[in-house]
């Protein structure tokens, strides 16, 4: 568009000003039209075209390994509607491609791109105990109100399902939600060994304040934890039944109940 330029050189600031009319005259403009630009330099297709790139940007921000298809119903769900070959577009434009890469080419001579991640198990998918190594996919299931994708952590040593959660978009906070509630877990439990461990060097004080840091909800939802946390109890009043650490624990577990009840 040569708008902005008949516009600047015609401005009073400039160095050497040049009328409008010559300008148009020089560049084959009419002035109408650039006095309707001039009037409303924006219109209104450029701003509904902005605020499409600015859903599309978001959602690339948020997941890069999105490509456009993604990326657009993440746009319509955040109220920008557009079709598919308008995403493609302004990510073509703006060069918002997926971190997983394009296909440069076809045939036995394209060269193989870097790897989008690193390797760090070498193709050897075998655990020696629990909780060494986690296999994690998502799986889209079509459904009567729309998709809906399940992300589901395996443990390899054991072959069990982990955990694993529901949403009805493939984020990243999917594998996330997955992961959060077995990390929770099992800091509970380095918790309360380590509670453990204190109790039986008498350091009475110490084992409590680590017994305590354990979130109440995980002994609730943990009937791991909960029955670490009752023998923890029963062995520090056993051992010490009218110290301070006794009875801070006893007052700790009462109130811990009333406020998650």
């Amino acid at each position: 568009m040569m708008y902005p330029l008949v516009r600047e050189l015609a401005a009073p600031s400039a160095p050497c000003r040049v009328p409008v009319a010559v300008t148009c005259r020089v560049l084959g403009l009419a002035r109408q039209p650039y006095y309707r630009w001039l009037k409303r330099p924006v219109s209104d297709a450029e701003l509904a075209e902005a605020y499409r790139a600015n859903a599309l940007f978001d959602a690339h921000r948020d997941d890069p390994e999105f490509g456009h298809r993604f990326l657009v119903d993440e746009a319509r769900a955040a109220g920008e509607a557009m079709a598919e070959r308008t995403a493609w577009r302004i990510c073509r434009d703006n060069g918002w491609w997926s971190t997983f890469g394009k296909r440069r080419g076809r045939g036995k001579n394209v060269r193989v791109g870097p790897p989008v991640h690193d390797d760090k198990v070498r193709r050897n998918f075998t655990a020696d105990a629990p909780n060494r190594l986690w296999l994690t996919d998502i799986t889209e299931h079509p459904t009567g109100e729309g998709k809906l994708y399940l992300c589901a952590v395996k443990d390899v040593f054991s072959g069990r399902i982990v955990d694993y959660s529901i949403d009805s978009r493939m984020k990243s906070r999917l594998t996330v939600a997955a992961l959060r509630p077995h990390m929770r877990r099992s800091q509970a439990i380095t918790m309360t060994r380590l509670a453990h461990a204190q109790l039986a060097q008498d350091d009475l004080d110490t084992a409590t304040a680590s017994a305590m840091k354990v979130p109440p909800d995980a002994a609730i939802q943990h009937a791991r934890v909960s029955r670490m946390l009752q023998e923890f109890g029963a062995a520090l009043r056993a051992k010490a039944p009218k110290t301070d650490a006794a009875r801070a624990w006893t007052e700790h577990t009462r109130d811990a109940w009333r406020a998650a009840a």
